[in-house]
Formats: structure tokens, C-alpha cells, sequence
């Protein structure tokens, strides 16, 4: 997508760019297990059942033992207790997918919607409290949302383009205008003909600046917030991270997962996220496709797409926990 055109515009786009500010610690916003001080899990279930044809994609947890996930069917929300794995519905879809999602503090779910924009659900009372239009330009695929302080970033798979929706200072969620659309330069090389690209959107662990996985090419790129001038994160020898998919740092620790590659693989940053070691790759017998993953105590969940299986009404799915 090409830069607003005209001065004006263009001045009140670097403003709001500037606003977003440094992405800096949140409370609610970096992960961080606590295996070490929390009850244990061991009796916990290793896999959740989710309702037959629900075609999950995204999960969010927040500081309480529940997973929210996303249908790419209708867009529904489902909550799983963590401890029993028993859920239910509580929020009905729209009708079209959600794919990517981040709970804030405020009990706020951030849902990627796919060519429908973005919403934003009161998980206590499933209610859609706002709705955003992101792309002006199509085809449009809105696949990830990451949180910040300060705003809510969102990734393009059919576009180079972030979208933010920039918060106030108490949280407060913009107006429709207030969309931010940042186009991606640098390293960053669009690949055509309907391929993934952004997908996986994550920070650097000094918070200077964004990470995303570029799916076709497996590229991890850091992202200057200000500008979208992209560098590629020097990964060493490890493999191109193809078909990479959601990302999830706890720390310097990078977890990547590899959806049909039925894996993650884990790295060390450097606090400016310019470089990484690879650490090690988590598999699991239970893996079907898993999109991404988000966690809690000492747990890592993935939610099975299983996008090699042909989906029906019948299609089972699950969420699956492997140790962080």
C-alpha cells in the first residue's frame, strides 16, 4: 500500500505515529511464565476439545486460567477453562473469521478480522464494543494483533502495510479515523499471487521496536514503528522460517510457530532484536496444524487449524498444551 499522499496527511500520520510512542513493558503485555511460584499443572488436560467444525486459529489468555479463541467458520469466540477444559460460546460471530487475538487487562478481546478489519469484544459480556475498517486497498487479509501500551498493532497478509489502532493514556479505544496505516520498506519484499506474508506480530525485548514473520519467504523482520523501514533479524544458520506463523516472546525468548511444520521453533534475542540464536524446536504427537500459541504458568497452547484436513460440520479441533 502506498504512503498517504499530501502534506497534511501526511504530517498528521507522522503525529500519530509519534503518539504511539516507544513500545515499551506493560503489565499485561509481555507473557512470563511462573512455573517456578505457581500451582502446578500436571493435572491439568494436555489436550481441550473444541466444538466439532469450529476451525480455530487464534488464542489469547490473560491472568486467569481461561483461553479465548477465534472461528474461522463465523467468527465466534469460545472460552476454555484450562484447568478442566470444559468451555463454551461466549460471544457469537459476525459471520465472518477471526483470526488473530490479544486480551488486554481490561477484559478487551483484539480480533483480527480477515478482509472484515478488526473488532473489539467485551469478553464478559461478549458484546463487539467497536469495529475499524484497516485496509483502503484490497485484497485485504488481517491475520495478527499484538498489544502495546499504547496501541494495538495488526498485520496484512495480502498487503504491506501495519495497522494500529492507537490507545489513550487510560486505554481508551480510538474513533474509526483514528486508524493508523504504516507501509512496510526496507528489507521487506512483497511476494504476490495470493501468498501469506505478514503474519506473526511480536516486539523486540527492549520494546524499540516490532517483529514479524513474513510466511512465504520464512523471514523474521524487525520494524521500525516510526517509519516501517524493516531490517531482517539475523537468525545464523537456523532454517528459514517457513509457513511461520504466530509468534510469542517471553523475555529474549522467541517462540515461532510453524504451522505445517507441525512445530516451534524457539530462539535467544538480543534485547534489540537484530539478532537470535536458535535454541531448540518443540514438537508434539498432538500436533495438527498449530497456528500459534499463548501462555500461561509454566504451559504453552496451541490451538490445531488443521488446514491439511478438508473442514466439515464434524471436523473435530483442539488446543494443545506442551511445556514452556
Amino acid at each position: 500500500m502506498a504512503p498517504t499522499h499530501g502534506s497534511f496527511a501526511h504530517s498528521l500520520t507522522r503525529r500519530r505515529l509519534l503518539a504511539l510512542g516507544a513500545l515499551t513493558t506493560g503489565a499485561a503485555l509481555t507473557a512470563s511464565p511462573a512455573g517456578a511460584t505457581a500451582r502446578s499443572t500436571a493435572t491439568w488436560p494436555d489436550v481441550i476439545p473444541l466444538p466439532n467444525g469450529f476451525r480455530p486459529e487464534g488464542i489469547a489468555i490473560g491472568r486467569g486460567p481461561y483461553a479465548y479463541l477465534g472461528s474461522l467458520g463465523d467468527g465466534s469466540i469460545y472460552r476454555a477453562d484450562l484447568r478442566t477444559g470444559e468451555g463454551g460460546i461466549i460471544s457469537a460471530g459476525p459471520g465472518t473469521p477471526s483470526v488473530g487475538l490479544k486480551l488486554d487487562d481490561r477484559g478487551r478481546l483484539f480480533v483480527s478480522g480477515r478482509d472484515s478489519g478488526a473488532r473489539v469484544v467485551d469478553v464478559r459480556s461478549g458484546e463487539t464494543i467497536a469495529s475499524y475498517v484497516l485496509a483502503t486497498t484490497t485484497p485485504t487479509f488481517v491475520n495478527d494483533v499484538f498489544l502495546t501500551p499504547r496501541a494495538a498493532w495488526f498485520t496484512d497478509s495480502f498487503q504491506p502495510t501495519l495497522y494500529a489502532l492507537p490507545l489513550g493514556r487510560a486505554g481508551e479505544l480510538p474513533d474509526a479515523s483514528d486508524v493508523v496505516r504504516l507501509p512496510l520498506s526496507g528489507d521487506w519484499s512483497q511476494v504476490g499471487d495470493g501468498a501469506v506474508n505478514a503474519n506473526g506480530v511480536s516486539r523486540t525485548p527492549d520494546g524499540s521496536a516490532l517483529l514479524v514473520v513474513q510466511s512465504g519467504v520464512g523471514g523474521l523482520h524487525r520494524v521500525d514503528h516510526h517509519t516501517g523501514v524493516t531490517r531482517l533479524v539475523d537468525l545464523g544458520d537456523a532454517a528459514p522460517l517457513t509457513n511461520g506463523d504466530g509468534l510469542l516472546r517471553i523475555g529474549r525468548t522467541l517462540y515461532v510457530v510453524q504451522n505445517r511444520q507441525n512445530a516451534i521453533d524457539v530462539f535467544k534475542l538480543a534485547s534489540d532484536g537484530r539478532s537470535g540464536v536458535f535454541q531448540r524446536r518443540i514438537t508434539d504427537a498432538d500436533f495438527d496444524v498449530p497456528t500459534t500459541a499463548a501462555v500461561y504458568k509454566d504451559r504453552l497452547y496451541l490451538p490445531n487449524a488443521r488446514f491439511t484436513t478438508t473442514p466439515t460440520p464434524e471436523t473435530t479441533y483442539s488446543v494443545v498444551a506442551v511445556p514452556a
